[in-house]
């Protein structure tokens, strides 16, 4: 990936970034109005976290040493992975759902749709982020490897 591609994603993460942790922010505001609140403080935090990595992978972004494909996929499944967990759980706290977060939900389950959407955002995600950690932690690696090599 050139340079100005790269600069770009990189801008990209933490611009998204900062727009996740408001996000969290603006879902800490109304979490008494949510029809489960345990779940509306699990989203804000969700929120908050993952926009606080989204920034720092924005920040590693230009030493992560990946073919292009790869790169892309990395930033697509970063950018989908936090969203969907913010939202996912935002879902949830608004209709009372969360049958698989058994106790953030307080037992609580919603209507069959909501669950299945629900599970599905979470299903998907935890493999995103973790698709994401595999693929930044490998091109991390082969960054170090070809400093080394270049010295």
């Amino acid at each position: 990936m050139n340079k100005k591609t790269s600069q770009r994603h990189s801008h990209q993460l933490i611009v998204l970034g900062f727009v996740l942790f408001l996000l969290g922010l603006i879902t800490g505001l109304l979490i008494p109005l949510f029809a489960n609140p345990r779940m509306g403080l699990s989203s804000h935090i969700e929120g908050i976290l993952n926009g606080m990595f989204l920034i720092l992978l924005g920040l590693v972004w230009e030493r992560i040493s990946l073919p292009d494909k790869l790169l892309k996929l990395n930033f697509g499944a970063a950018v989908y992975g936090t969203f969907a967990n913010w939202f996912g759980i935002l879902f949830a706290a608004v209709f009372n759902a969360g049958g698989m977060l058994t106790i953030a939900a307080d037992g609580k389950q919603g209507p069959q749709l909501i669950e299945l959407i629900v599970n599905f955002s979470l299903i998907s995600l935890s493999v995103a982020m973790i698709v994401v950690c595999i693929l930044t932690i490998t091109g991390l690696f082969k960054n170090k490897k070809s400093e080394a090599q270049n010295e």
